[in-house]
């Protein structure tokens, strides 16, 4: 019976980042806008709209690559789940053996494919891909995909779908599973943060959105803030925080 020790955890190290969004509201409209109830009304439209624009700016930094914004946007899923698999992540060099855990899995279309990406070989692109990540009852739960890639795995799945009803036809799907994961579109009416031909499969136990207890999507201390050389009244809402991961190796990528 062995007892020696066994070192079975490695630290990843990730550093806080940051992003904030001013609410400003001038003097003068503070004037055209002199009641009770219309302050209100445009306090909350501008606190609104910087509740966006933050949601916004964190939604795309949860796909980017760690260096916007010098430096200060969230270490992303083009940074910590890539094709090449050399960078380093959360201070661990995936380019040295020592580093070889750290690595994601991938699919290379243009190295491992049989064509380009299409409705006739996306499955079986994702079926390898998906091979790569289970490890006993570890296994992908979230697949997101840009325009591109939605729309070849939709046309693959209308290409065999059959109808039960025999009063109403419907071509589409309002929910979407590959196995048991869900599937995701990251686009729509604009193009998303997907990179083109671009799917994410993951397994969202070992990644984590870290928010800062203390900052996350508040205002910055004093709440008003007054300028020195202009009539305005100024308020910031911040965050802090990054996405981490615990374990890379059971995260994947397919892309051309």
């Amino acid at each position: 019976m062995p007892v020696a020790a066994s070192d079975v955890i490695s630290a990843a190290s990730y550093n806080i980042k940051q992003c904030a969004v001013p609410v400003t509201i001038s003097g003068l409209e503070q004037l055209q806008n002199a009641s009770k109830e219309s302050i209100i009304d445009l306090l909350e439209a501008r606190i609104q709209v910087a509740e966006a624009t933050l949601a916004n700016m964190i939604g795309a930094g949860i796909y980017a690559d760690g260096t916007g914004y010098a430096g200060k946007e969230i270490d992303g899923l083009k940074q910590q789940v890539t094709v090449t698999n050399t960078n380093n992540v959360g201070g661990i060099d995936r380019s040295q053996p020592i580093g070889a855990f750290w690595k994601n899995q991938f699919f290379d279309i243009s190295d491992s494919g049989t064509g380009a990406l299409s409705s006739s070989n996306i499955l079986t692109y994702m079926n390898t891909l998906w091979a790569k990540q289970v490890r006993g009852n570890d296994r992908p739960n979230l697949v997101v995909m840009d325009n591109a890639s939605w729309g070849f795995y939709m046309g693959a799945l209308q290409a065999v779908q059959r109808f039960t009803n025999t009063t109403d036809a419907n071509s589409g799907f309002v929910t979407l599973k590959f196995m048991d994961a869900d599937v995701v579109l990251d686009g729509g009416i604009s193009t998303g943060h997907v990179a083109a031909s671009t799917l994410y499969m993951l397994n969202t136990k070992y990644l984590h959105y870290r928010p800062h207890a203390d900052r996350d999507a508040v205002a910055l201390s004093p709440g008003k803030r007054y300028a020195v050389n202009q009539d305005a009244e100024v308020s910031i809402l911040a965050w802090a925080g990054n996405l981490t991961a615990s374990n890379l190796s059971l995260q994947g990528i397919m892309q051309p």
